[in-house]
């Protein structure tokens, strides 16, 4: 497997040991990515449900060692409850539709939102979740060019007739099972297509990308030596020996309780530093996978807004020059 598929079969197996998922759920996933039933059964065999553990260490009475909480590298989220869902308060007006284009061997289908008006306008790329090209990601590029961006949320699903033409539990595996090259050559491609629009300031382009999405805006990082910045939300690290490619100014976002996760906090960031690459981490307490979703369970508003402002800020910094 590649780390791609690693990635996918981990989160699968933790959100079935977490109770997000149940076990036959799982196994339909893990099997979409791996292709096999058996290999995807003796992944779980290893794995026991939250709410299992816990009744069985309250019927023994065995209490495990508690598991150290990690320092905040962030102030506390700055609370924005009337800000809801993340989204900038803006009366910018904008232009956002679904699109397709040429790309190097096939169309590829996106959805592209910008401002209003002549420009020319910096770019932001997006990469969705695993979950393909959602209403939540199309939501999060509305919001990019809410803030003055042109954004482009590439359906890298699009070779299968794009995200919707397959069923929800299909999405995951299709992903898996595409080459990892094949996610770089489509955002490419989509910098490529851009760059044919008189509204867009391509020689200004950074990334952001939400959990597997997180992934992809790390690899782009190492192949895209355009990317002035990327913000890889909880996203697994790249291979870490690609790293002296980088270019982009990396803010890499992350919440407290996604363990898995944050293991490889340490391994990039010291990466980063001796290559001497801009490099900044933020940790949310309290914060879990998936925070800035607010579709979905593990949604943290707070960790999200202040998330939000932060990627902004970013952008501001090194793609407003």
């Amino acid at each position: 497997m590649n780390y791609f598929q690693h990635y996918l079969v981990d989160e699968f197996a933790e959100d079935y040991q977490e109770g997000h998922i149940t076990r036959r759920e799982a196994l339909k996933l893990i099997a979409g990515v791996t292709g096999s039933i058996l290999l995807a059964d003796s992944i779980l065999a290893g794995c026991t449900p939250a709410a299992e553990a816990v009744a069985t260490m309250t019927s023994t009475s065995i209490a495990g060692p508690a598991i150290p909480s990690m320092t905040a590298t962030a102030d506390q989220p700055t609370p924005a409850a009337t800000m809801g869902a993340a989204k900038p308060a803006s009366d910018l007006a904008i232009e956002a539709a679904d699109i397709q284009f040429s790309g190097n061997d096939t169309t590829i289908l996106a959805h592209l939102a910008r401002p209003t008006g002549e420009g020319p306008f910096p770019v932001v790329l997006v990469c969705h979740e695993n979950r393909g090209l959602t209403a939540h990601i199309k939501d999060v590029a509305d919001r990019f060019a809410i803030a003055g961006y042109v954004a482009l949320a590439v359906d890298l699903l699009s070779r299968q007739g794009g995200t919707s033409a397959l069923a929800s539990d299909q999405v995951p595996g299709a992903l898996g099972n595409t080459p990892p090259d094949q996610f770089v050559q489509d955002f490419q491609d989509g910098w490529r297509y851009l760059k044919s629009q008189a509204y867009a300031k391509t020689e200004q382009t950074g990334m952001v990308g939400f959990c597997f999405g997180g992934g992809v805006t790390w690899l782009m990082a190492t192949r895209m030596p355009e990317l002035r910045a990327a913000v890889p939300f909880y996203g697994p690290n790249p291979p870490l020996e690609d790293v002296p490619k980088i270019q982009a100014a990396v803010l890499a976002m992350y919440g407290a309780l996604d363990q898995r996760i944050d293991q490889g906090i340490p391994a990039i960031e010291r990466a980063m530093t001796d290559n001497h690459k801009v490099f900044e981490k933020v940790v949310y307490p309290n914060a879990d996978h998936a925070f800035f979703n607010d579709t979905g369970t593990r949604y943290n508003p707070q960790a999200a807004q202040d998330a939000w402002i932060r990627t902004l800020d970013w952008f501001r910094k090194y793609l407003n020059q």
